[in-house]
């Protein structure tokens, strides 16, 4: 296998060095050489909580969407180069990061390393949870869960590789833009304690500015777009149990076949639901059925034959989108990546009280004194799912008006630094009152009271409330049965409360991240600041407005005054949160969830502001303590899947509860099926699909038109008890008002386990029926 992949190095090399030579013109034209790549990371869709909300209850059963890791390399010919990987998931992961790595290094050599790969997530809590590695952030998935650990690193290792081996000249353009009705500020009080001299300078309490690239293959035109926006993952409530993207992960398919549409030169005219995919059908189908008797004759005489006219599961369970893209051109990806969205929600209509309809207290999001009735609404309210798309598509429109109108191009350097750095004993230089400066530092983490209460996109339980700065004598009685937080570390964390004394917990291993990745990426004029956490709007407004006076100072010449400043969220680890001093004083849910103390985003500042030094001076920078490797001390205590099994006379994928014989459906209706099942954990079903529409071409051809990546389709998963080896599928479509007219089928894919444990894939197929 090692001399494979050495042959699979020289090779590729070969290809991109030969690609150079008889491109000279186009290399010479360009910039840069990049490459994107896209993959599979949906993980268990059964079982597994999700990551997010914390909420025990929240246990993943069936897909809304698929989620995917979507990467881009921008190389200079015959220089340094860099990596972004945006994430359908929470977050990033320090284990799924050093892991990826590994396997980069083993494929690549030195050529990707933690200095120039960045690896981010959108802040989806509708995704699986168990990746982390430190204890606090997997105790409600029960611990470890090496199905969504290793879907992920696979997922990112594959696209990655993809993004490499696509790599041609092309140019990147940049573009910025404001978009005003995606976010609020969930905790305005806080955002109030700021200087009013410094909030004074800007329009809105969250940052409205989405900055997005453009990637243009110098053959094939544009293959791809990421763009940075702030506002939450939580369109989708605490209540969801479908696997979702939410609103960027929408956003992103919607924008990828919008592209793939126009490409086919399918003129875009109105609302967009990511399902566009039937139009192409519409248009190779020469005489397209709309006689409605006769459709419904068709329809009936598929359905008494309907084991004759089944598909080969291996075939249909591909993902729709494969089926309609050209072999060999690059596949537009499309991302929506996340900022500093740390008091940003997606509920834009604000928070009210699910009892009395009334607005909840602003000083604590309370009401009544509770947290748990405060809930935040979208703009779609009461549906979550609608909420998601509307926010998605918010972000897709403004990210296509950005796309079309983009028209500078980013020329210079490609470079990165990076280092780690211990969070929890940081010596920083901060202006002392009365003028001058002190020394102060940041402290091991720990969470305060106000992080229990949660926030109004997932409020918490019990008597906690947001900005509580005193905590009370019970919780501290409960706290001090697994650690009793020191003086100093009392002290440290003042005025906050501590809760949980993450950072002094080492039993049975570490319960909180210390060591944290700082790191720039630069593409010429623009900069990215991969930040482990999110930070809070005026957190994040501070350390860009820093990054960018030191890259414009010291580098005047090159920049001439024009540089892109962009926070990337959530990448290469997590830490929780970041607030300004003056947040951190009001500990709402932000500011008790800022890990190190008060000095945190000083910390940050400081620490950027010697990489930028260094990478706009060329120099290098300390690599600083390596970050732990837990996954030898992983527990897990989710109980593997023993094994299905049916009724007597039933077959995994029977229909259990059938479309109408003989139904017509409009566009705009739902049409539901149920089929016996078995648990999606024995097969996650990647790069592949466990539900799908099909189609009728001609007299005798199903082709896929909608599969579980689609927005309109659910697949949800139940068995009647935890413990029950029997289940069951329910497959919902919302006929798209895009959908061509004709006959369809529902169709199931899974895999069962036996007693023995050997697994076994079945497929099976609802009633066809008319689309009017």
């Amino acid at each position: 296998m090692e001399f494979l992949r050495r042959r699979v190095t020289v090779w590729t090399w070969v290809a991109v060095l030969a690609m150079t030579l008889s491109c000279g013109r186009a290399v010479l034209g360009s910039e840069y050489l990049i490459g994107l790549g896209s993959y599979d990371i949906t993980g268990p869709a059964a079982d597994v909580n999700m990551m997010g909300y914390a909420n025990t209850e929240q246990v993943a059963s069936g897909v809304h969407f698929r989620l995917r890791a979507r990467s881009f390399i921008v190389a200079e010919p015959q220089g340094n180069r860099v990596v972004f990987v945006n994430l359908d998931a929470c977050m990033g992961s320090q284990l799924v990061m050093l892991k990826v790595l590994e396997r980069l290094k083993a494929r690549y050599g030195d050529i990707y390393t933690e200095k120039n790969v960045a690896i981010s997530g959108i802040h989806t809590h509708a995704g699986p949870g168990g990746y982390l590695q430190y204890v606090v952030y997997i105790v409600t998935s029960l611990g470890f869960v090496r199905q969504s650990f290793e879907a992920l690193v696979d997922g990112i290792e594959k696209s990655i590789i993809q993004a490499h081996e696509n790599l041609r000249p092309g140019s990147i353009y940049i573009n910025q833009g404001e978009l005003l009705d995606a976010g609020v500020n969930r905790s305005p009080s806080a955002y109030l304690n700021n200087p009013a001299e410094e909030r004074s300078k800007y329009k809105y309490n969250v940052d409205k500015e989405m900055t997005l690239l453009k990637f243009v293959d110098d053959e094939w035109g544009p293959v791809g777009s990421f763009n940075w926006f702030a506002t939450h993952g939580t369109s989708m409530s605490r209540t969801n149990s479908l696997i979702s993207g939410d609103n960027k992960g929408a956003a992103a398919r919607f924008m990828e076949d919008w592209f793939e549409q126009n490409s086919h030169q399918i003129k875009y005219h109105g609302r967009v639901d990511g399902d566009e995919l039937p139009r192409r059908i519409s248009n190779i189908i020469p005489d397209l059925l709309n006689n409605h008797h006769q459709l419904l004759e068709i329809a009936a005489a598929f359905s008494s034959t309907r084991g004759k006219a089944a598909t080969k599961f291996s075939s249909t369970s591909r993902r729709v989108r494969s089926s309609f893209r050209q072999a060999d051109k690059p596949h537009f990806v499309s991302a929506f990546c996340q900022s500093n969205c740390g008091d940003v929600s997606p509920n834009v209509l604000g928070a009210f009280c699910i009892d009395t309809g009334l607005p909840c207290d602003f000083n604590h999001s309370t009401c009544g004194g509770k947290n748990e009735l405060c809930y935040g609404r979208g703009p779609g309210y009461p549906d979550e799912f609608e909420s998601t798309r509307i926010i998605g598509d918010r972000q897709f429109r403004k990210a296509v008006d950005l796309f079309e109108k983009a028209t500078e191009k980013l020329a210079g350097k490609v470079d990165s630094r990076h280092a780690y750095l211990d969070f929890s004993n940081l010596e920083v230089t901060v202006p002392k009152q009365g003028g001058g400066s002190e020394v102060v530092k940041t402290c091991p983490a720990a969470m305060g009271f106000g992080f229990a209460a949660g926030t109004t996109d997932g409020p918490g339980a019990f008597d906690f409330k947001q900005g509580d700065d005193k905590g009370n004598p019970f919780w501290k009685l409960v706290r001090d049965l697994l650690k009793t937080p020191g003086k100093k570390q009392i002290d440290c964390q003042y005025p906050k409360p501590i809760l949980l004394d993450t950072g002094e917990m080492k039993q049975p291993y570490d319960w909180a991240p210390s060591i944290l990745p700082l790191q720039i990426i630069r593409v010429g004029q623009l900069a990215i600041l991969s930040v482990p956490g999110e930070f809070t709007t005026m957190a994040g407004r501070r350390l860009r407005d820093a990054i960018r006076a030191v890259l414009v100072n010291e580098a005047k010449k090159e920049f001439n005054g024009n540089v892109h400043v962009v926070i990337a969220g959530l990448t290469n680890t997590y830490s929780q949160y970041i607030t300004t001093f003056e947040e951190y004083e009001v500990q709402r849910y932000e500011g008790a969830s800022t890990l190190f103390g008060p000095h945190t985003l000083a910390a940050y500042i400081q620490e950027f502001t010697k990489l930028a030094t260094a990478l706009i001076k060329g120099q290098p920078t300390q690599p600083g303590p390596q970050p732990p490797d837990l996954l030898d001390k992983q527990i897990s205590l989710l109980t593997p899947v023993v094994m299905d099994a049916t009724p007597l006379g039933v077959k995994f994928g029977d229909v259990s509860s059938d479309v109408p014989a003989n139904s017509t459906f409009k566009r705009g209706q739902m049409v539901t099926a149920s089929f016996w099942s078995a648990c999606p954990r024995n097969d996650l079903m990647t790069e592949g699909t466990f539900a799908l529409v099909e189609f009728l071409l001609g007299g005798d051809t199903w082709a896929p038109a909608y599969d579980d990546d689609d927005f309109c389709l659910r697949f949800i998963w139940s068995r009647p008890s935890k413990f029950s080896t029997r289940s069951k599928a329910i497959i919902e479509w919302r006929i798209p008002q895009s959908a061509a007219p004709g006959v369809y089928r529902i169709r199931h894919f899974g895999a069962s386990k036996s007693l023995m444990g050997s697994i076994g894939h079945f497929a099976g197929s609802s009633r066809a029926f008319v689309v009017v």
